[in-house]
């Protein structure tokens, strides 16, 4: 049950991510490559501040070996695939799209540096191929975002017909299967504990405040930051938690499944509450409500 589960997982994501590529340009892609400042700050916040912080709690927090682990192993873990997903009913802008493309593709080298740090913090040998990491982006992020631009250069009336109904069909399974892995295997979370789940929870916080106070001013880009800083690539932190023989793949799933709900929901409840984004007129060049806004002028 548990492989078909997640089997399902990655149908679903893989779906999502085809359709959010369906309503993508490559000059969305080159977004935060002409705001340097923007990618810096970005970058920062993503890939070093985030980790930084889970090293500073595992230091100071007093944690059973297994939850450190898994507490490290998502923070390095960066990239954020379904960061546009997420954010669609906010009207982000190229941001969201530009900075999941960004971040995806750099954890191909970030990824093994970071599994050698690991590797001489935990005192072990580990090391793992960047060709691991490049087949795992490739085949679950770069060909069906490359798919989905590809369909949309070629046939965008038909695209703008269907994308936005296969982001919500795709959206309902992913969510689905992820409720079933939970309940299948609730006994799982008695692993982590309350102490963990505790600490688990103050990194996604703090996450979240360092990509909402690195964002920039502009609503959208602090928004989009914060989530992407709370979200991991959970197929890279699989891989890094398998090279270090760590904490089971289904606890790092439900963890952190829990941990970046109960954070990233009611942040995103607060910033529709302040109108400064729900109020906002739609955002046209967002790469996944495009192809709406295409189908509803045709």
């Amino acid at each position: 049950m548990t492989t078909i589960l997640l089997v399902l997982v990655k149908i679903s994501t893989v779906a999502l991510i085809l359709s959010i590529g369906m309503g993508a340009t490559f000059s969305d892609i080159l977004y935060l490559w002409r705001r340097p400042g923007l990618l810096l700050r970005s970058l920062l916040a993503v890939y070093v501040l985030v980790a930084l912080a889970a090293f500073v709690i595992v230091t100071f927090w007093p944690l059973a070996p297994g939850v450190e682990a898994a507490l490290l192993v998502l923070a390095v873990s960066a990239g954020a695939p379904l960061l546009p997903r997420k954010l669609e009913r906010f009207g982000s802008s190229q941001y969201a799209f530009s900075l999941v493309v960004v971040t995806s593709l750099l954890a191909i080298v970030a990824t093994p540096i970071w599994v050698a740090f690991l590797a001489w913090d935990f005192g072990v040998s580990a090391e793992i191929s960047p060709i691991r990491v490049v087949s795992a982006i490739g085949k679950g992020f770069v060909l069906p975002l490359a798919a989905g631009m590809a369909a949309n250069a070629l046939a965008p009336s038909l695209t703008a017909r269907f994308a936005d109904r296969a982001i919500a069909i795709a959206g309902v399974a992913l969510t689905i299967a992820s409720l079933a892995l939970l309940i299948t295997h609730w006994r799982i979370l008695l692993e982590i504990k309350f102490n963990g789940m505790a600490a688990l929870l103050v990194l996604m916080l703090i996450s979240v405040a360092l990509g909402h106070v690195l964002g920039g001013p502009l609503p959208g880009d602090r928004t989009a930051l914060a989530i992407a800083c709370a979200t991991r690539y959970i197929g890279i932190a699989i891989i890094v938690a398998a090279t270090f023989n760590g904490p089971r793949n289904v606890v790092i799933l439900a963890a952190y499944a829990i941990a970046t709900a109960l954070v990233s929901i009611p942040y995103l409840m607060w910033r529709r509450h302040k109108g400064r984004l729900g109020s906002a007129p739609r955002d046209e060049t967002n790469p996944v409500t495009r192809a709406k806004v295409g189908r509803s002028v045709s």
